[in-house]
């Protein structure tokens, strides 16, 4: 055990902000200090008074050591972070400062990067000193923090103009005043966080603005650099985009600050404070968040991005007892508070969605929770691009899924239990079409917190909807992103795989051109592990890899004659046909399979020219998984769907199909659920064909592509990975889409690709947690039962219905026959939708930074000035003059609870 260092233990036990405590060689005072503080600097120090500043002549005096010897001991501390200095005289000399631990020297002494990376436990100090000392102390302070740390200002352009507001209040005010001395630098609780491997994916660098002398102060300590105004505005700008939290120093009274901070709430100490200890009084603005319930929409880009979980995501429509009443997070001022009441899982509970209760069954059932009810109000007041604009914060590919979508929003939407759900892929499909047009092509904006590209390379393999997902949201945040795919073309089975008639080409063409000028490389005709190795990817600075490599071979039935002339797999047909869409197929064709796949394939087999075209299943009609609309559309082109029944036999003659034999399936799922037919081997049925196409499931076809790495394979041969984070035993490779899923539809693929670019982002960057205080996107769907819908409430107008090209057989051709909605009939369709959703904010837990006001886009959210008193700023030396007084009243109300 090290030698008890009695200077130092003087030296925490003077700084210490806790009340009453005694410093010992295990508390964070003495450790935090001893690994980098020599006893001679203990001694300066201890010469000095705590918040007091003092010139290097009056400390030389005071510690007994040469003016000379002390003022390279005190520049030496400054370094390190011990001390900060100013020149607020008469004189304008240079004073030192001896300040607390936080904010102060425990917070300085993490801006030092290459001494908190050499000794980590400086890390572990600063957390535990913006922790224990206001562990007993927080239920106690007042609104405007009582001197307490950092303090909330909102967004300027959130404060409404007609609201009486004070300066201290605008972030404009505070620039203005320190005009010419700024300086950013790291910050120290981001930093800290990397440290203990607790970084949320919200990086350190250039995020806090001193301003004043502590501009000065950073520059000359190697803490930060200088900038100007317009730097100063582009920082904070950045920090509004990416949704961080404005937050000044208030320790020092009235109109004075030394720092700007833009703060994330998964690592800034500060924010914990109130969200840990549930007392937002430490924290907010003189501010909190309002909905106006008739213009909000549900979309969730507030409830996203508000810090403090106040904003979550509700219901509008009222149930059958009344309104839904949501529940308030209780408060300390009248409630003996104690740790039964904080929340040490905060960073992850205030990232849930929505209540209990549920919101809008839409949002809800989308794999990808695109803000349906948005762009459906948005197409509504023909904000058409607009509306493109939302659905592509979750959905790179909307033109794709409008053509292809297999619509869980539309089955689960409130309109249907009255009569038809809103045609909403439709409208999706009409706001799409402007991809196809260059001139109204929507191409998103890089935004990250640097505002220039991060130097990471990262590799997708695949160009399939999860790859070229994660590479689209990956390219947003300032990613070099290179798409390896082994085909010529990109789009996987979205190009090779789904037949013109279902997606014409240029559409999947129009949205990957869209990725290619954000900046995404692609390498096609490139197979990885077969070209080129992921070893010598890694050799070339790749830093992470996203494997979508789809399932691509098709699945044979295991029965007698599946090598002959004349069977193939439906995914090899489609293929084909769409590498070549002359493939002639003559004869008869029988297709095995009841899935979307094995539709598109029977309606292939027709318009390449098989005479009779017939499907046979092992499901009923009712549980036959393709879709209803879909299989409607195959028999309107003559195809019989033949229902209970699985294959027993190929027949052949001289090596080719001359038929099929089916026996009766008597079921297909066990008690449990999984798929397990039964079937009857006494009933059979003897088809005449030429053809026979197995489209009863798919593959994966994995070549070389994971020589020599840790992956492991599971299920259906598919990739094991973690179910939220999409890693893999291989902590540099990532999977998504049909390899960890098994086969599913597009849109599930690109829900996948967005959270392992998200995985990813984090992963490339040093001390990043792949899950603390992530959005695990979980959402409720509201109880459609219960809900109370009087029939004057909604426009009562019939589902639009999509026309068809005229003079067409549809059954001739490979081109899409399908029309989009007009104009007129997307008027009428949006206008049937209910508006179920609507954001709920707790006020009891609204920080009141204004974040949510910047992201919505319905005018829908405001903020409101109710507790004044929250800007009030107050020397730190004088914070028990508010906090005894506030006290004292709480504990009266406290007792009084009690009788």
């Amino acid at each position: 055990m090290a030698e008890e260092r009695k200077l130092i233990l003087k030296l925490g036990q003077k700084i210490t902000d806790r009340i009453g405590h005694k410093v010992t060689v295990d508390d964070p005072e003495y450790w935090g200090l001893a690994c980098v503080i020599t006893d001679e600097m203990a001694e300066v120090a201890l010469a000095m008074k705590v918040r007091k500043p003092a010139s290097a002549q009056e400390i030389a005096k005071k510690c007994k050591k040469p003016l000379k010897r002390t003022e390279e001991l005190l520049q030496e501390m400054s370094v390190i972070g011990l001390l900060e200095y100013n020149w607020e005289n008469a004189d304008h000399h240079k004073q030192y400062i001896l300040p607390m631990f936080v904010p102060g020297c425990a917070e300085f002494m993490n801006m030092n990067k290459e001494q908190v990376e050499e000794h980590p436990e400086i890390a572990r100090f600063f957390e535990r000193m913006s922790r224990l000392p206001l562990e007993k102390v927080t239920p106690m302070v007042p609104l405007g923090g009582a001197g307490v740390g950092m303090h909330v200002i909102p967004v300027e352009k959130a404060i409404p103009t007609e609201q009486k507001s004070v300066s201290v209040e605008h972030i404009s005010h505070w620039v203005q005043k320190y005009k010419g001395k700024y300086a950013v630098g790291a910050c120290s609780c981001r930093r800290s966080r990397r440290i203990q491997g607790e970084g949320c994916g919200h990086l350190e660098d250039d995020m806090c603005i001193g301003v004043g002398d502590m501009a000065d102060y950073l520059v000359e300590t190697g803490k930060g650099r200088y900038i100007d105004e317009v730097e100063v505005m582009e920082i904070l700008q950045r920090a509004e985009d990416n949704g961080l939290v404005h937050q000044i120093t208030n320790i020092d009274g009235e109109d004075k600050i030394f720092a700007i901070c833009n703060c994330c709430v998964c690592s800034c100490y500060a924010l914990r404070t109130s969200q840990l200890f549930n007392t937002p009084n430490l924290s907010r603005s003189a501010y909190i968040a309002r909905v106006d319930a008739n213009n909000c929409v549900a979309c969730g880009q507030c409830v996203e991005y508000c810090p403090s979980g106040a904003a979550k995501l509700g219901q509008k429509l009222c149930t059958k007892e009344g309104p839904v009443v949501y529940p308030k997070q209780e408060l300390p001022d009248a409630v003996k508070w104690g740790p039964e009441k904080w929340n040490e899982n905060y960073r992850d509970d205030n990232q849930i969605n929505c209540y209990d209760t549920g919101t809008s069954p839409c949002k809800t059932n989308c794999p990808a929770h695109i803000a349906v009810q948005g762009y459906i109000k948005m197409a509504s007041q023909g904000r058409y691009l607009d509306a493109l604009k939302l659905i592509k914060k979750e959905n790179p590919f909307p033109a794709v899924c409008g053509s292809i979508c297999n619509r869980r929003c539309e089955q689960a939407c409130t309109r249907g239990e009255i009569d038809q759900a809103v045609a909403i892929d439709e409208v999706k499909k009409f706001i799409a079409m402007q991809e196809l047009n260059a001139e109204t092509r929507y191409i998103p904006p890089m935004v990250n917190q640097i505002g220039k590209m991060y130097p990471q390379k990262v590799a997708v393999i695949g160009a399939g909807p999860a790859g070229m997902s994660c590479a689209f949201f990956l390219a947003q945040k300032g990613y070099p992103v290179t798409v390896f795919e082994k085909h010529r073309h990109p789009g996987g089975m979205l190009t090779h795989g789904i037949p013109g008639f279902r997606l014409e080409k240029d559409v999947v063409d129009a949205e990957i051109e869209v990725l290619r000028e954000m900046g995404v490389e692609f390498k096609c005709g490139v197979e990885v592990g077969k070209d080129v190795t992921l070893a010598e990817l890694r050799a070339q600075d790749y830093k992470a890899f996203y494997i979508a490599i789809g399932c691509q071979g098709g699945r044979k039935a295991g029965v007698p004659g599946e090598e002959a002339v004349g069977v193939l797999t439906g995914v090899e047909f489609l293929h084909m046909v769409n590498t070549d869409e002359t493939t002639g197929l003559t004869g008869r064709t029988i297709v095995v399979g009841g899935g979307n796949v094995a539709v598109d394939v029977a309606r292939s087999a027709v318009r390449t020219g098989s005479s009779d075209v017939s499907m046979y299943c092992l499901e009923d009609k009712d549980s036959m998984p393709a879709a209803a609309d879909e299989v409607e559309e195959a028999e309107g082109e003559g195809i019989t769907v033949n229902h209970g029944w699985g294959p027993k036999e190929i027949l052949t003659a001289d090596g080719k199909v001359t038929g099929i034999v089916f026996k009766k399936c008597i079921s297909v799922f066990d008690a449990d659920g999984r798929f397990c037919p039964q079937y009857d081997e006494n009933e059979f049925k003897t088809v005449e064909c030429e053809n026979v196409l197995m489209s009863i499931g798919q593959s994966i076809i994995w070549g070389n592509l994971l020589e020599g790495s840790k992956v492991e394979l599971g299920r259906g041969n598919g990739a094991v990975a973690d179910s939220l984070t999409y890693q893999t035993a291989e902590p540099d490779i990532f999977v998504g889409g049909d390899v960890y899923t098994g086969p599913k539809f597009a849109i599930d693929a690109i829900a996948a690709g967005k959270e392992a670019a998200v995985s990813i982002h984090r992963f490339v960057h040093e001390g990043q947690s792949l899950t603390i205080g992530r959005n695990r996107r979980e959402f409720v769907e509201l109880d459609k039962k219960k809900l109370d819908i009087p029939s004057d409430s909604y426009d009562n107008s019939a589902r639009q219905v999509p026309g068809h090209q005229s003079g067409i057989d549809a059954k001739t051709t490979f081109r899409d026959t399908r029309l989009t909605f007009t104009e007129e009939q997307v008027k009428a369709e949006t206008a049937r939708c209910l508006g179920c959703g609507a954001t709920v904010v707790d006020e009891n837990r609204c920080i009141g930074c204004g974040v949510c006001t910047t992201k919505c886009e319905f005018d829908a959210i405001h903020l409101s000035r109710e507790l004044p008193d929250a800007s009030r700023m107050m020397k730190s030396e004088d914070k028990m003059k508010a906090i005894l007084p506030y006290a004292a009243k709480r504990q009266i109300k406290i007792m009084r609870n009690k009788k």
